[in-house]
């Protein structure tokens, strides 16, 4: 169910009616199953899938706070160990396996290593970091474990931000899913200019754009050299209204049934800098790296060579994060900058030891 069809408005309006009809305790249940039937519109087997991730993020953080066994860390790990083992499965596996099956043949020795034909699960990477940061805040004591299945299952799989994010933080949604929201109609009138707004630079803009740049790279040796920068030039603008509509239009649905997402994007092309530009692109990416992977490695708390060994390691799982190839471990590589993004990942006024994340 895309965003941008009718059956996707249908359905929209539809629980938007029903959510305000019911009382508040059943609220949080007919969005969750709403979601599931939003996902599972593409593959209901799948949908098993996130609720494993969801079973086995919700226990581990459990016995995390509860320190079962005494072993918080060891939840922990199995959480991380779980999750990132079902995304490298799905998303990485034949992508592995082709590399290592190349190095193997460039050191001379022949190893057929068997590829899989499996379907990528929509969503697979917002969700799993989703709940993985909530496992990781409640083992560093941010926020206390949810109680609730209901409404922890609905924080992983809320349906306007499941497909594309933004990947919300347990501490921005977990609170409002236990708040009574009344119907107002401020809320829908804030909601509908977004999702508009993110409909147009979808379909007006990023789809025509389209048209442009698949016909100028599907066929290179047909165009001639001022025609690659136009479509290149088209391709940026056609990449940026793609995502950050999806993202418009999640934050405007959401905020038709009450709940406020964080801002994905705010205008990055109007930055004056590198770093500025990633303070503005896919900001819930940017930030999820910089606070469970960055500053856990050591930030630039260290020596100058580490320091940009953490850099670049971020900038390289950004890259894969958004594609199992090695163009996108280059392209994550090259856009590594140690002189540009050291400030783009501090935290204002706040000191930072890495054991303090890991504790």
């Amino acid at each position: 169910m895309n965003f941008n069809s009718l059956s996707y408005l249908i359905f929209l309006v539809l629980n938007i009616v029903v959510y305000y009809l019911l009382p508040g305790r059943f609220r949080n249940l007919q969005l969750l199953a709403a979601s599931y039937y939003f996902y599972m519109c593409w593959n209901p087997k799948y949908a098993l899938l996130m609720l494993f991730s969801t079973a086995v993020t919700y226990f581990c953080s459990l016995f995390v706070q509860r320190s079962v066994w005494g072993k918080r860390r060891f939840w922990l790990v199995l959480s991380l160990l779980l999750n990132l083992a079902i995304l490298f499965f799905f998303k990485y596996y034949n992508f592995a396996s082709n590399v290592v099956t190349r190095a193997l043949s460039f050191a001379g020795l022949q190893m057929d290593i068997p590829f899989l034909d499996v379907l990528l699960p929509v969503g697979i990477s917002f969700y799993t970091f989703q709940a993985l940061g909530y496992t990781i805040d409640v083992y560093r004591k941010d926020i206390e474990a949810e109680k609730s299945f209901i409404d922890y299952a609905l924080f992983v799989s809320f349906f306007p931000q499941l497909v594309a994010g933004p990947i919300e933080r347990s501490g921005n949604i977990l609170h409002q899913l236990k708040e009574y929201h009344p119907f107002r109609f401020d809320n829908i009138k804030e909601g509908i200019l977004p999702a508009l707004w993110g409909l147009f630079k979808k379909v007006v803009v990023a789809d025509n754009l389209a048209v442009i740049v698949n016909q100028v790279y599907n066929s290179p040796k047909e165009h001639t050299g001022a025609e690659f920068l136009v479509a290149t030039a088209a391709f940026a603008f056609q990449i940026y209204c793609d995502f950050s509509a999806y993202s418009d239009i999640a934050r405007g649905s959401a905020k038709m049934l009450g709940f406020n997402l964080m801002q994905n994007f705010n205008c990055p092309y109007f930055a004056v800098s590198i770093k500025d530009f990633w303070r503005r692109w896919h900001i819930s990416l940017s930030s999820w790296f910089k606070d469970y992977l960055y500053f856990p490695l050591g930030g630039s708390r260290c020596s100058k060579w580490r320091h940009r060994l953490n850099i670049m390691i971020v900038f390289a799982v950004s890259g894969l994060w958004h594609g199992a190839a090695l163009t996108f471990v280059a392209w994550g590589l090259s856009t590594d900058s140690t002189r540009s993004f050291p400030t783009c990942f501090s935290r204002p006024g706040r000191s930072f030891s890495p054991a303090s994340h890991f504790r």
